[in-house]
């Protein structure tokens, strides 16, 4: 279907002005309204912060020391978790594990931690059902390179996915049962930086940097660039491989820094599709080229991004298992003694906020662990270590090439993943699917590192 299948069809729209930082700043919480679908519908209550969705663009250089003061003005407690970031434990944004909850109509909590990796990362809430990330709590950190390379733009794209009525109100059905043994809350209504937006402007001949991040629930994209040959320099932030794609996948909490070389003639359209879901395709805008001259005729290749400095697993690495278990077409937990809780871990059914549960792993401060991640259910799991980042070894028992370092692996139905790291960040770390419908119903634990 096109995107104006969508329930709210959508307006011709531009880039939304978004603010860098690059110092302390204060980042407060609260409720706003925001006009996320055109003029012709009605403004979205939403939750944000700095009042804008998505939150400040948060801009540093590697080795920068990030501080910044989180005031909550909203009506329920929250915290900020810096996805991807490999920081001291105090700072990881878990209640209940690393630190309080920032209360409610006034509290503060001050995030302060230097920046050891370059690239894209992203903050968001780390409570209960996903409730305040859909409500459109999130914001892109990046951490440039101290060498970035050269490009005529350096843009984050954010993508999220709203369930909205046709009178443009979220919808409040966040503690669904239906979604978290399922696929999750999908929304109806997808946006690039908190707006529905038809049209991206670009020159002919311009190089653009797009760093991609799935701020979404649940939903998957996978993501074309009709008549472009988009290379991917980094995932999760780090640097692969310059390497070209059909389609660039990225499951939620996930990240991917592509350069598109804007090779269409001046006044031409090309879309970018999302078809992930079979059936469901969609327009989600076109690269609306101006009618200015051509920028260049001919591209340098791709640039290889420097390595950011983490330690490499050694080949005698510790095997570990970790079995995902339970929703709907699978052996749930009973309801009856697991109410509301679909999923499971190594046959426990776990809740995300029980921290007074044993770690379903513990490994030792410095060794090397290879873990077999094994999906016997019938749905997607997108599996996030915080404070840490491995390598992708295979999926399937096939080797992912380019070597890439990730802090989320993608797991089909039915499928297997082998990850390979070494636990060289001390403290007990959240391992979740980043579903978060399913984080909150038994697909959470928690990791120890001493």
């Amino acid at each position: 279907m096109d995107r104006r299948s969508f329930l709210l069809g959508s307006a011709a729209l531009g880039l939304a002005p978004r603010t860098a930082w690059s110092q302390a700043r204060l980042l407060r919480a609260s409720v706003t309204r925001q006009n996320l679908v055109g003029a012709a519908h009605p403004a979205t209550e939403v939750w944000t912060y700095h009042g804008t969705v998505p939150g400040p663009e948060l801009r540093f250089r590697q080795g920068e020391r990030l501080r910044v003061e989180v005031e909550n003005a909203l009506p329920a407690q929250t915290v900020v978790h810096w996805h991807g970031i490999r920081l001291p434990n105090a700072m990881d944004g878990v209640p209940g594990l690393t630190q309080a909850p920032v209360a409610a109509n006034g509290g503060k909590f001050v995030y302060e931690f230097e920046l050891p990796d370059a690239g894209t990362y992203w903050y968001h809430p780390h409570l209960g059902d996903g409730e305040q990330l859909a409500r459109g709590l999130y914001g892109a950190l990046v951490v440039e390179e101290r060498d970035p390379p050269a490009v005529d733009r350096d843009l984050v794209w954010i993508l999220s996915d709203w369930r909205l009525d046709r009178e443009a109100a979220l919808r409040r059905d966040f503690a669904s049962a239906m979604d978290a043994s399922h696929a999750g809350r999908i929304g109806n209504t997808v946006t690039v930086n908190g707006m529905v937006r038809d049209t991206f402007g670009v020159r002919a001949g311009e190089r653009l940097r797009l760093r991609l991040v799935n701020a979404s629930n649940a939903r998957i994209y996978g993501l074309s660039f009709e008549g472009h040959q988009p290379w991917v320099i980094a995932l999760d932030g780090h640097p692969v491989a310059p390497h070209w794609f059909e389609r660039v996948v990225l499951g939620p909490g996930m990240r991917a820094d592509v350069i598109l070389d804007c090779t269409g003639a001046p006044g031409s359209a090309h879309r970018v599709i999302d078809d992930f879901y079979r059936g469901r395709a969609y327009e989600l805008l076109k690269l609306e080229y101006r009618a200015e001259p051509r920028l260049r005729d001919a591209f340098e290749p791709a640039p290889r991004l420097a390595a950011n400095p983490v330690k490499e697993p050694s080949p005698g690495a510790e095997p570990e298992r970790i079995v995902l278990a339970g929703g709907m077409m699978g052996e749930m937990p009973n309801q009856s003694s697991h109410k509301g809780v679909f999923w499971t871990l190594n046959g426990k059914p776990l809740r995300h906020d029980h921290h007074d549960q044993p770690p379903l792993l513990s490994l030792r401060l410095g060794q090397s662990y290879r873990i077999e991640l094994v999906n016997r259910t019938a749905w997607h799991h997108p599996m996030h270590l915080h404070g840490h980042v491995f390598r992708v070894l295979s999926k399937n028992g096939k080797e992912v090439l380019p070597r890439q370092w990730a802090d989320t692996v993608l797991l089909d139905p039915d499928s297997r993943a082998e990850i390979a790291l070494v636990a060289d960040n001390p403290g007990d770390w959240m391992l979740h699917c980043h579903v978060l419908e399913h984080q909150a119903s038994g697909m959470a634990a928690f990791v120890r590192v001493a």
